[in-house]
């Protein structure tokens, strides 16, 4: 069996068919990359960062931890007084829960206030979950953090 001899016009289709695909999956990755990217944090990160370190020591003055679980279908949201491990009920209590690589799923869970911790139905799939949170003291200080929530299946 004799094999046909390689020519410039076979490397030269190999080479533009090899670059092609790499284009092409360059091409897909960066359309998927701008259609689940879920935007800005902030309009000017100049403006936003003025008063980072104010806002960020009157958090720390409150004093909370804060600690989430899901059990039972019940999404339990804990803050408590670092010193004593007490309950904090909080003026206001606004929530985000979602992926961190999209917005598909994002949902606003709806806490009530039972036993010292909030809790709220959910309904998740198993992986990583961010609980984008925002609490508000009694003086007005809000609270921010990010509680990142790893369910496994089972």
């Amino acid at each position: 069996m004799m094999s046909k001899p390689l020519t410039g016009r076979k490397v030269l289709a190999i080479a533009v068919c090899s670059f092609g695909v790499i284009f092409a999956v360059n091409l897909v990755l960066a359309w998927n990359a701008v259609q689940t990217f879920p935007g800005l944090e902030t309009a000017n990160s100049y403006i936003a960062s003025q008063k980072f370190n104010d806002r960020a020591a009157a958090q720390r003055g409150l004093g909370w931890d804060v600690a989430a679980r899901v059990e039972e279908g019940q999404l339990i949201l804990a803050i408590t007084e670092a010193d004593t491990g007490l309950p904090v009920q909080v003026a206001g209590l606004d929530a985000t829960l979602g992926r961190a690589t999209h917005v598909r799923d994002d949902m606003t869970p709806d806490f009530s206030f039972v036993g010292g911790v909030y809790a709220a139905p959910v309904d998740l799939t198993p992986g990583n979950w961010n609980l984008r949170l925002i609490a508000t003291a009694e003086d007005g200080t809000e609270f921010r953090q990010r509680v990142v929530l790893h369910l496994r299946e089972g």
